[in-house]
């Protein structure tokens, strides 16, 4: 059967059948509910609750991290001075271009 002739049978049997004045239960608070808009996203809310998802892996990671700091190292130097290198190495640049500059 073709589809035009098909949707045309249809619509002649639709036609001829007269609308019911009955309305189904509850009819309208369905369409309403249908009708009614969506509510706007929360943005400040799905930020929160990333962050608090978040708070757990980052405590973990700050406690596995500040317990590897306390463990003893058996490979490093028992001499080694860790203030000093830092400062050494932060101020190497300092350092090298004072040496550059030439007075004159």
């Amino acid at each position: 059967m073709n589809v035009v002739d098909l949707e045309k049978m249809l619509i002649k049997a639709a036609r001829q059948e007269r609308p019911s004045d009955k309305v189904p239960f509850a009819f309208e608070k369905r369409i309403m509910e249908l009708v009614r808009p969506l509510p706007a996203p929360d943005s400040w809310g799905l930020w929160a609750s990333a962050l608090w998802r978040a708070a757990v892996p980052c405590l973990a990671l700050m406690v596995a991290l500040s317990v590897w700091s306390f463990v003893p190292r058996t490979s490093a130097p028992a001499s080694s001075n860790l203030p000093q290198d830092m400062d050494n190495t932060v101020l190497a640049a300092i350092d090298q271009e004072q040496a550059v500059e030439v007075p004159q």
